[in-house]
């Protein structure tokens, strides 16, 4: 029997044959200015030394000194760069209500101070935004485009972002413990006997954060006291928080393979980001 594919089918075969060359445009078009933003980063990389010893510690903050040791191994080769791939949900509304799933890769990199987080949010069956946050040589960026193609939000340069981007490379720097060492760049101030303030300045933008070390020696916590939230466009200094969890051992290193990030706000928390850690790779030659 002839089989006849029917006009209401060649119609969908059709429509799902343009949002497929669509949805390619967009990932190359997205994937190609991601190669270029990581090859500026690369050529803006500098030296550092090739193996971490614990005689850097020397005159740290007790309970940042404890967690390097308990991190990091003496004599280790330095990480000077790490690869992570995460998944999890982001809240994209203005309630704690709206959260959407998402995957992201992540670059970060120890000298200069740098990263960049590309995302996919699923937004619903079908539809997805790509989003990329990133830091470099003083210049904070969020860009956010429908399908790789349709722009939807871009706010780049100015103290605002440049300040609230490298408190988020500051904030994370967990995930890249060496990048946490006075060798590169961070200052630390003792607080009490389980937190320290750690201070970082590049570009002309400086970040400070409080961070909360458990018994282990671990990093739990970390505070800002004031980061730039949009509201209806503009920036407002707003509390922020972020958590770290599961800790496991990779590239010789402890790292956490949770975290989640909330606004402390007046009426109470509002969370907006939760995710894993499910791969990260370390780099001691970038």
């Amino acid at each position: 029997m002839e089989h006849v594919l029917g006009i209401g089918a060649v119609a969908i075969l059709a429509a799902a044959a343009v949002t497929l060359g669509v949805l390619g445009a967009g990932t190359l078009r997205w994937t190609r200015r991601r190669s270029a933003f990581l090859g500026r980063v690369r050529a803006a990389s500098h030296a550092l030394p090739a193996l971490y010893f614990e005689g850097e510690l020397a005159g740290l903050p007790e309970p940042v000194a404890r967690y390097f040791k308990w991190a990091l191994r003496d004599g280790q080769p330095r990480a000077t760069h790490a690869s992570l791939t995460q998944e999890g949900s982001l809240q994209m509304g203005k309630t704690a209500r709206t959260w959407k799933p998402f995957t992201a890769e992540q670059e970060v990199n120890a000298a200069p101070p740098a990263f960049l987080w590309d995302a996919r949010v699923r937004l619903f069956p079908g539809l997805c935004a790509f989003v990329r946050d990133s830091f470099l040589g003083g210049t904070g960026t969020m860009h956010g485009e429908v399908l790789g193609l349709f722009t939807v939000v871009h706010a780049s340069g100015g103290r605002e972002m440049g300040e609230g981007s490298l408190l988020r490379y500051l904030a994370e720097g967990p995930w890249l413990p060496t990048a946490l060492l006075p060798s590169a760049g961070v200052r630390w101030t003792p607080l009490d006997d389980h937190s320290a303030l750690a201070t970082l300045e590049d570009g002309g933008v400086r970040a400070q954060i409080r961070f909360t070390f458990g018994p282990g020696g671990e990093i739990t916590d970390a505070f800002a006291q004031a980061r730039g939230r949009e509201v209806d466009g503009e920036f407002v200094p707003t509390p922020w928080q972020g958590h770290f969890g599961d800790y496991e051992e990779r590239g010789g290193m402890r790292v956490p393979l949770e975290g989640a990030v909330q606004w402390l706000l007046p009426e109470g928390p509002l969370p907006y980001w939760r995710g894993r850690v499910t791969s990260i790779e370390y780099d001691t030659k970038r």
